[in-house]
């Protein structure tokens, strides 16, 4: 939550002016000025409060006996970084992502929580703004603005207009999350118009995912109200949305790395700035203590040859422009929050302090500031509502001894295609082939209490494993099965029931790996390290065991995502996307 600039006038012009002293003092910064692109040396700062006072060559009249002092020492000083799209419902709490993120000089999160909604709806938002309040790092969310992908396939929970409305009143909540099915808008939707209108009536931000739009159709996008999208992969792409006056956050995160082929068509270009950022889209464990977090982005675009300044400037000031909030964030001014970090080098930024409204959290490499942990009511950790399974439901049943199967042919982690399959049959069941590389998939409500259920087949795996299961999925989060034999397909269920949640890889009747995600089946209860151990875990041992791909958590995560061709699964059934329609799985 921001303090109120209003309230705190008196005290910042009072300290400013030398007839209150400040509370902290920083002398010596060689100031990165976000406002006039130049590095200013011999700086001093004063913090009252939680706010900038003063920002000058002398600080003096504004210290008195009891006032901190910290000498810089010549060191770098700019405003703390912001990640304007993130999802962080996902893996760990929001306590132990701000652990990493801090440490990386982030120091504001945009948090779009769409999966704890699909799971939890209303009642899971909200508990959800609740993780995120009282933490040494600034979380700020917006209403999931994608949900449900498809009315017609979907079964995610959402919010209704009402319960928008009521969102948006939250001081933490500033907009409306990605609208990432743009033929709503194109077409029209009434729900999905009326979500707009109320949105831009409260003066909102309204974030945007264009993937796959151009022409007259983006065009109808902008004019609804839509001004940023995370999803150009290109330079062609981001002009476009330039020309349009849209803002781009360009992406590097766990799902997708664009900056090498976006930063250096824009230097190339000379394009303005002003309206680009970068932002991660998420990130999971082993990505977040690889590489980092913002200050990644930062580190890459000054090696492809942006100037560190306009980097930090991305990093910062555009973000908060963006989101209206400059006149509280993004820089280092009088009245300004100090969210401030100082660094050692200009061009290989790695912070050594990171202060957040004027309270020291980092230093050296260590976070100093205490965080609480949060008390987690027991309805979200009890999201699993699933029967007891045996291999019987896993079962395809057929009279004929050889069948033509339709299969999900995986051409990435994430795209898929239709393709078929001739496959035998044993006592009236459809067999998987490991020989031919397929498998059998299927999907299961976990959040409703309903027993719809699917199985179908999967090709291109090649993993030698009896069976990889998960309770997190774009954005429906049905329980996920992938197998090659029912019984082991049967135990993985039942362990992720049993635990409530997680990703689960079985072997011959052996659990090999696995990760717990205990809030609401998607998030783990369990420290940073733990999780990040369980999930590296996950992925050796299903690439170690012949997977054809170096990332197969992503498999059952995009399986039921509707907003991506060609052939999803969801628990309704098997989906042909472009036509909207059903898929049996044999014919």
């Amino acid at each position: 939550m921001i303090s109120s600039l209003a309230k705190s006038i008196f005290s910042l012009n009072s300290v400013a002016m030398g007839d209150k002293k400040a509370n902290l003092v920083l002398k010596n910064c060689s100031l990165v000025s976000v406002y006039t692109r130049e590095i200013i040396p011999k700086t001093q700062i004063s913090i009252v409060g939680d706010r900038i006072a003063y920002v000058g060559p002398d600080a003096s009249h504004t210290i008195s006996p009891k006032t901190a002092v910290m000498d810089v020492k010549g060191k770098y000083v700019s405003p703390g970084f912001a990640d304007p799209h993130l999802h962080i419902d996902q893996f760990v709490l929001p306590s132990e992502f701000a652990k990493k993120s801090l440490l990386c000089g982030v120091t504001s999160l945009f948090s779009d929580p769409i999966d704890i909604v699909s799971v939890a709806g209303y009642k899971g938002f909200q508990e959800f703004l609740k993780l995120g309040e009282n933490l040494p790092i600034r979380i700020f969310q917006v209403v999931p603005g994608g949900l449900p992908v498809d009315r017609k396939f979907s079964n995610c929970k959402t919010l209704s207009l009402s319960q928008e409305k009521t969102a948006i009143k939250h001081p933490d909540v500033v907009g409306l999350g990605e609208v990432f099915s743009w033929t709503k808008v194109t077409l029209r939707d009434s729900k999905t118009m009326k979500s707009l209108s109320t949105m831009l009536d409260n003066g909102c931000i309204i974030n945007g995912h264009t993937a796959g739009a151009s022409g007259k159709k983006l065009n109808a996008y902008v004019s609804s109200g839509i001004l940023s999208c995370h999803e150009p992969t290109n330079f062609d792409q981001v002009l476009e949305r330039l020309r349009l006056g849209m803002w781009i956050m360009i992406r590097e995160g766990s799902i997708r790395r664009d900056l090498k082929e976006i930063i250096p068509k824009v230097l190339s270009h000379g394009t303005y700035l002003n309206r680009l950022m970068f932002c991660s889209d998420g990130l999971d464990p082993l990505d977040l203590t690889k590489y980092g977090h913002i200050d990644h982005c930062i580190n890459e675009s000054i090696k492809l040859g942006l100037e560190p300044i306009d980097a930090i400037t991305m990093a910062s000031r555009n973000c908060f422009d963006y989101y209206n909030m400059g006149k509280d964030l993004g820089g280092i001014a009088p009245g300004k929050l100090a969210d401030i970090i100082i660094f050692n080098n200009l061009k290989s930024v790695k912070p050594s302090k990171v202060f957040v409204g004027g309270k020291l959290v980092v230093s050296n490499g260590s976070i100093v500031s205490p965080i609480k942990k949060k008390v987690i009511p027991s309805w979200i950790k009890n999201t699993v509502k699933l029967k007891k399974f045996s291999s019987k439901d896993f079962e395809i049943k057929s009279k004929k001894n050889n069948v033509q199967a339709n299969t999900i042919l995986m051409q990435t982690e994430i795209i898929t295609k239709l393709s078929s399959a001739e496959l035998e049959t044993s006592s009236g069941n459809v067999l998987s082939s490991l020989d031919k590389d397929v498998w059998k998939v299927a999907a299961f409500d976990r959040i409703h209490g309903t027993k719809n259920h699917i199985v179908g087949f999967l090709e291109n795996f090649g993993a030698d494993i009896g069976a990889f299961a998960s309770t997190w999925s774009f954005h429906e989060n049905d329980l996920i099965v992938i197998g090659s034999n029912d019984s082991d397909m049967a135990l993985a269920a039942n362990t992720l029931r049993k635990n409530q949640g997680g990703l689960v890889v079985v072997k011959s009747g052996k659990i090999k790996s696995l990760l717990p995600l205990q809030i609401a089946g998607i998030v783990s209860t369990d420290p940073f390290e733990k999780v990040s151990s369980n999930f590296e875990q996950i992925n050796n041992t299903i690439v170690d065991s012949g997977c054809k791909f170096s990332r197969p958590h992503l498999i059952p995560l995009f399986l039921p995502f509707l907003a991506l061709p060609s052939i999803r699964i969801l628990s309704r059934g098997i989906i042909d996307v472009k036509n909207r329609s059903y898929i049996n799985p044999i014919n």
